[in-house]
């Protein structure tokens, strides 16, 4: 790899951006006039299957399994597109990123995004999916724990292993270093309790399971199971396996799922009949 000199003042360069180049800019805003659709349930959920989005989709799936009154719609943002860059996406989220929120059950509708704030949010707002008195700062530190290490899984490791024009020793090297160090943390607290905050399922191991899972799985970044042996995180796989079984997580891990076998793509969700004759299991993404 030759060596790079930055220069004084730094410029942005389209031609070089690897796979996503075509959107990606310095700048934020919107792009272009663009109405988002809306639907009748008191939740409007503007998305995409990645692992960012598909935590907010299992949320919500997981309140509706456990009777709570979260009926919500979901509308595919397909950020490939640039859609997250229209006018109506931006009101919601000026970061342009999914999953964006819209909670219409007050008098006012609040825009809620990110996907820790979703995550936090409705727990909150339904006493689900969360611990409270002394409990409550473990499960708020493996929830943060995820916020902060997914960049590095998925903006690191992701983007230089599979993404980037040209593959360099230097970036991969970094990143696999880090992603494994990341799942070796996660291994180690599965090894003492049986979800991240201890005995309850929260919305730590719901932040945390749509980035982990699928490299368990084997069905993200090309080969990257076997480059990192993942194998050897035999506590990681336990609660990736439990999880995954869940009737809800099965549901909204096809929520705005767009790629692989057709039967298991729900582009948009509007009702629990949606679902019926769709295939509830985990397929790679394009």
């Amino acid at each position: 790899m030759s060596e790079y000199t930055p220069p004084k003042v730094w410029t942005h360069d389209a031609e070089n951006g690897g796979r996503f180049a075509n959107i990606n800019r310095p700048t934020a805003g919107a792009r272009e006039d663009k109405v988002l659709p809306a639907g009748r349930n008191p939740f409007q959920l503007h998305s995409l299957a990645t692992p960012n989005g598909v935590k907010a989709t299992i949320m919500l799936e997981e309140l509706l399994e456990a009777g709570h009154p979260a009926e919500y719609d979901a509308y595919t943002i397909n950020i490939g597109e640039g859609e997250q860059f229209g006018s109506g996406f931006v009101a919601i989220n000026p970061n342009s990123k999914i999953p964006a929120l819209v909670d219409r059950t007050g008098e006012v509708p609040v825009r809620v995004f990110e996907s820790g704030a979703i995550l936090l949010h409705l727990a909150e707002k339904f006493d689900a999916f969360q611990l409270t008195g002394p409990k409550r700062p473990e499960m708020l530190s493996w929830l943060f724990w995820q916020i902060g290490s997914a960049p590095f899984i998925g903006g690191g490791f992701g983007h230089f292993y599979a993404y980037a024009p040209e593959k360099f020793e230097y970036p991969i090297n970094r990143y696999a270093m880090e992603t494994k160090r990341l799942f070796s943390v996660a291994d180690q607290r599965l090894g003492e309790a049986r979800f991240l905050a201890g005995d309850d399922y929260t919305i730590a191991d719901i932040a945390a399971f749509p980035w982990l899972a699928p490299f368990v799985e084997g069905n993200i970044y090309e080969d990257a199971k076997t480059f990192l042996s993942i194998d050897e995180y035999e506590n990681v796989a336990r609660w990736v396996e439990e999880i995954a079984s869940r009737p809800a997580v099965k549901r909204g891990r096809i929520v705005n799922k767009v790629w692989g076998d057709e039967a298991s793509q729900l582009r948009e969700r509007h009702s629990a009949a949606d679902f019926e004759g769709k295939v509830l299991a985990p397929s790679k993404p394009e």
